[in-house]
């Protein structure tokens, strides 16, 4: 996986992950890579310092927000994991012990599969799928 810096012709920044280079260049040249602000298919590289590791195994520091949709996404973060349990991939067993009474109510947040959601979502659960992923899994 490699991320880009990117920006559109309009002049708003964002990154996105992709598979490869040839990957962002084949979703470029085909105009499928658009701004998530202005929708804008003129999407280019931004020029960007590469990721090169450190001898040190103290984590890297969280990188700044570069706008206000990048900060309320990490405010958001941060509310979840101060305010709740993550309970891993037992998300939907989780979840579904609550709903029926034989877990304590608590705000849980952790990871389910697409089949696993849906059913949830089918069965009334009360859940919502959240815009990021768990640290240890982000990178």
């Amino acid at each position: 996986m490699i991320r880009y810096d990117l920006k559109c012709d309009q002049g708003h920044e964002f990154d996105s992950w992709f598979g490869s280079a040839t990957a962002f260049e084949r979703l470029q040249s085909a105009a499928q890579l658009t701004c998530p602000d202005c929708g804008s298919a003129k999407v280019a590289k931004m020029l960007m310092a590469p990721a090169v590791g450190k001898t040190t195994k103290a984590p890297a520091p969280l990188r700044q927000p570069r706008n206000e949709r990048e900060a309320a996404l990490a405010e958001l973060r941060r509310h979840v994991e101060q305010n709740s349990e993550y309970v891993g991939v037992s998300f939907a067993k989780e979840a579904r012990d609550i709903h029926e009474g034989r877990a304590p109510e608590r705000a849980i947040w952790g990871e389910a599969k697409p089949e696993e959601a849906r059913a949830m979502i089918e069965d009334g659960l009360p859940v919502l799928p959240l815009p990021f992923k768990p640290a240890s899994k982000a990178n």
